[in-house]
């Protein structure tokens, strides 16, 4: 995962608008449209059983919003011991402007020898979601938004496919579920019921899909 959000969408992609704009629990990002590949392309969705990909998608930072590093810092203690590193080492220094992340300030957490600050090197995963999973914390309140909806991502008010499933370098695209299947859950916890029924309904107007996808 490149850990951006910005996606450019190909002049033959098939962008489905909703029936209005939702917007995320924290104020950002507004989804007013969809990708209809996020229906179709197809992936191997339990991430935690993967036993093929050596964590690929955790081999670079991510965009993360200020007040997220806010609510991470406040459990820096436990992360701290966790991950064996202080919490001065886990974002990079520049932050900008970007509307839309929640708050419009954006950062990135650090690489550190190929992969992200976070990642659990003497086990798998994530540390974030391993932490929220071992204290009884809500994942998607702490794991950041762009890491929470990967392979899914968004580009100016529309929900598309990431990066490295357009260019077919993610290493468990094929066979499981589709996109949109696999990360549902985030996007119910981030959007709301709304929204994910109302992308249930267009999932269920594409043939062929059946809440699975197409590879």
């Amino acid at each position: 995962m490149d850990g951006g959000p910005h996606r450019v969408l190909e002049g033959d992609a098939v962008i489905r608008d909703l029936s209005r704009p939702y917007q995320a629990r924290q104020g950002a990002p507004r989804i007013r449209a969809v990708h209809e590949a996020i229906f179709r392309r197809t992936y191997f969705a339990d991430c935690r059983a993967c036993s093929f990909c050596k964590d690929q998608c955790c081999s670079w930072g991510v965009d993360v919003d200020t007040s997220n590093m806010a609510r991470l810092f406040a459990h820096a203690g436990p992360l701290e011991v966790r991950m064996g590193k202080s919490r001065e080492r886990w974002f990079e220094t520049e932050i900008r402007a970007d509307l839309e992340f929640p708050g419009g300030r954006v950062g990135r957490t650090r690489a550190e020898e190929g992969a992200c600050v976070f990642l659990d090197r003497d086990g798998r995963g994530c540390h974030i979601h391993a932490y929220c999973l071992e204290s009884g914390l809500e994942v998607y309140g702490l794991k950041p938004l762009v890491s929470a909806l990967f392979p899914l991502t968004f580009a100016e008010g529309t929900l598309v496919p990431a990066l490295e499933v357009e260019d077919g370098s993610l290493a468990c695209l094929g066979s499981g579920k589709s996109l949109y299947r696999g990360s549902r859950d985030a996007l119910a916890y981030h959007f709301g019921d709304e929204f994910v029924l109302e992308l249930d309904g267009l999932e269920r107007l594409l043939p062929g899909t059946g809440g699975v996808g197409i590879r």
